[in-house]
Order: structure tokens, then C-alpha cells, then sequence
């Protein structure tokens, strides 16, 4: 046995912060031994027959690069300039006049995630631990991206559990009452994670015009365009905000609508006051940029790049993007359905209310772990379910185990 002697040690005080619960939940039901058991844990998309699939026009798209590639370059600090010139119309709009006054422009990220870590370390590059709220609940990973960059976080009711809907005047009365100019609101563009609970357009110009009075400046997180109601109406209230604004930040993911989860495809746009700032705010942003990752992944961004640019593609890609929203609509209206036809009283109208692959569900821990240990179907511990997990296949299943926490 080699003898190594004493030395510097950096290792023996780690102190654990623990892994995202969602992710030790997917591990846990990985390890299940049981036959039947059903994921609604992790948020990615699933056909009726409980896959992810790869979408035509995404196979069509990697098809051509695969014989067309001819290099394996960097792709550079800010990413594939193709895919960068479509984000702001995809986001905004192709008359958007915010394109026309070149008043916005973007960078490649790794994924949406990416897209909100080059953000935040940007905001405390130019205010350091700037103060940024968030809603109660929010996606799991926000706070812990936004405290890595030593941002100070707060937050800001959003989600009624009596009626598992928007609290949208404890919302406002408490950024009224608390928030600050200059700080920063982080707000989900549409198919609100985890809720499912969404602001009306109406509701978006009011807290436009809050925002605006109050100087706040927005991070607005898109990571579900097109799985709410429509790539376009799922973010006319991010249109809206922009219109009317002088600057903010919007990360978006492509994860979901092109189903490209592994690839890591994001963007963080900036939009400022005027073309010049929006030069700045670029080399700014590269800075970051360099060094956290350096560079982008390229692949993803063609693939993306590539259906856009092609008619027929983009066809065929708008297409079954309407299959994959109809299908967890659907699926939403199936499970209200089979739960009142199991007798259960309580007002279901949330299912078929709130929006995108994910709902609130308003089941206490206690619920959520008597489905899991007696019928092996997994969920996060706040209740929140993946509408996509559930299928033709499993609904009964689903509730069955659902009714019998609900009677």
C-alpha cells in the first residue's frame, strides 16, 4: 500500500450540499424492482407509448448535416451566427421592431440553463449581488443558479393552493410593498414551472406597467414556447413586456419544442435602449461567456437552425409540435375525466386549466408517498406531476392510484 505524507487537503471538508431532489427522485425509480411503475418526475416530453422520440423534422435536419458537415471548428464565443439570427423573431416575432431598430440580439448557450447562468453571473457582473426575485414555488434549479452567482434571492407569491391557482394580487401587493429600483424580477414567459399556472395577457400589461413605474428589470425564463397554447400566444405577454420596456434579459431553451433535450440548446437575448448598448451588452456578455464555457456545443444549433430555414421542415416541425401539445391537453382532460368518474368531489378545473407538460396537483407529501410506495408511480414531492408521463396505457393506473389519496 503506498504511504502519502501529510499535505495540503481540500477534500475532507466538503460539505454536501445534496443532489436536486427531482434528480435523486429520477435515481429512486430507476432502482425500483417493481414491473409497473410509472415516472412523472422528469420533464421531458413522452409519445402515448411512454418514449421520448427524436421529431421528423429533427431527423430530416440531422440527416442532411450528417452529409453535409465538413468541419468540426469552434463555433466561436457567441455560437452558430445561423441559429443566432432566428432567435429574436422566434421569440419576438419576424416584424418585431425591436429586430428592425437592432435593439436585440443573442448568444448560444448550453441549453436554457446555460442561457440563465451566463445571465445572472452578467447581472452580478454589473451589480454584485444584485437583489432578484423569484416566484414561490419556481423551478428547482433558479435559486441555486442565481445564489451561485451570488445574486441575492427573495421571492415573490405567485401560486394559491386553496384553488391551485395564480395569486396574482398577493403577488403584486408584495412586490409593491418590498421590491426595490434597480433589482431584478425573474418571471417564466408561459407553462410556468412547475405549476402550470400562467399570467393572463391582461395580467402581463399590468405588471408591464408595474415593472416599468417600479424600475425593475426583468429576467424572463422561456423554456416551454409552443407547449402552452402556440408558439406565438404563449409569449404575447413577453412580447408585450419587451414593446414596452428599455431593456431585459430572456433565456430560452429549445429543449422542449424541438425535443432535443441531450443537445443543450439555448439562448440568452438582450434587449436595451438603443443599438449601441446592445453592442456593448454583447461584448459584455462574451466576457462571461469566455470565462465559463468558452464556447457553445454546436450541433444542437444546426439541427435548429437548419428546420427553420427550410420551408418543408418547418412544416413538418409545426406539425407535430400541435400533436405533442394536443396530446398533453388531451391527456389533461382524460385525467379530470377519470377522476370525476371515480367519484371525486373536489374541483378538478385545475387539470384542464393550468398549462404546459406540468400541474400542480396540491397532493400533501403525505399523498404524494402513499402513491409512490403503494403503487410505484413517482411524482415530486410538492405534488407537482409531468402531464406528458401519463398515456393511454397508464390512465387507469394513474387514477386509480390518484382517486385513492383524493376519496
Amino acid at each position: 500500500m503506498i504511504q502519502i505524507k501529510a499535505g495540503c487537503t481540500m477534500f475532507e471538508d466538503i460539505k454536501i450540499r445534496g443532489v436536486d431532489n427531482l434528480l435523486a427522485l429520477m435515481e429512486k425509480f430507476r432502482n425500483d424492482p417493481r414491473e409497473q411503475k410509472v415516472d412523472l418526475v422528469v420533464g421531458v416530453y413522452k409519445d402515448d407509448h411512454g418514449d421520448v422520440p427524436v421529431m421528423r423534422a429533427v431527423k430530416q435536419a440531422e440527416n442532411h448535416l450528417f452529409e453535409s458537415e465538413k468541419t468540426k471548428n469552434y463555433v466561436g464565443i457567441p455560437g452558430d451566427a445561423e441559429f443566432r439570427a432566428l432567435v429574436p423573431s422566434i421569440l419576438l416575432g419576424s416584424q418585431s421592431p425591436l429586430i428592425e431598430q437592432n435593439r436585440i440580439d443573442c448568444v448560444q448557450t448550453p441549453g436554457g440553463t446555460g442561457a440563465l447562468k451566463v445571465a445572472c453571473d452578467l447581472l452580478n457582473y454589473l451589480k454584485p449581488a444584485i437583489k432578484i426575485w423569484v416566484s414561490t414555488p419556481t423551478w428547482a434549479n433558479h435559486i441555486p443558479v442565481a445564489t451561485d452567482a451570488r445574486l441575492t434571492v427573495d421571492q415573490y407569491p405567485y401560486f394559491r393552493s386553496a384553488d391551485r391557482s395564480l395569486d396574482f394580487d398577493g403577488m403584486m401587493t408584495h412586490l409593491d410593498e418590498h421590491s426595490k429600483a434597480g433589482e431584478v424580477i425573474l418571471l417564466h414567459a408561459c407553462c410556468h414551472n412547475p405549476t402550470g399556472v400562467d399570467l393572463t395577457l391582461d395580467q402581463w400589461q399590468q405588471l408591464t406597467d408595474f415593472v416599468r413605474e417600479r424600475q425593475l428589470f426583468p429576467l424572463v425564463d422561456c423554456a416551454y414556447q409552443g407547449l402552452g397554447d402556440g408558439m406565438d400566444a404563449d409569449v404575447a405577454g413577453l412580447r408585450h413586456m419587451t414593446e414596452n420596456l428599455p431593456e431585459l434579459l430572456i433565456a430560452n431553451s429549445f429543449s422542449k419544442n424541438f425535443g432535443i433535450y441531450r443537445e443543450r440548446t439555448g439562448a440568452l437575448s438582450f434587449v436595451c435602449e438603443s443599438a449601441e448598448q446592445v453592442t456593448n451588452t454583447f461584448n459584455a456578455v462574451k466576457t462571461v461567456i469566455r470565462s465559463n464555457y468558452s464556447m457553445p456545443p454546436s450541433h444542437g444549433a444546426r439541427v435548429v437552425a437548419t428546420v427553420l430555414n427550410d420551408s418543408q421542415m418547418t412544416a413538418e416541425w409545426k406539425a407535430e409540435l400541435d400533436e405533442m401539445r394536443s396530446r398533453i391537453s388531451a391527456m389533461r382532460s382524460a385525467l379530470r375525466s377519470e377522476l370525476e368518474q371515480r367519484g371525486i368531489k373536489e374541483d378538478l378545473s385545475f387539470l384542464t386549466n393550468q398549462k404546459g407538460m406540468f400541474s400542480y396537483t396540491g397532493f400533501t407529501p403525505e399523498m404524494v408517498a402513499s402513491i409512490k410506495d403503494n403503487y410505484g408511480i413517482y411524482m415530486a414531492g410538492d405534488g407537482r406531476i409531468n402531464v406528458a408521463g401519463i398515456c393511454s396505457g397508464n390512465l387507469d393506473y394513474i387514477s386509480d392510484a390518484f382517486a385513492s389519496v383524493l376519496d
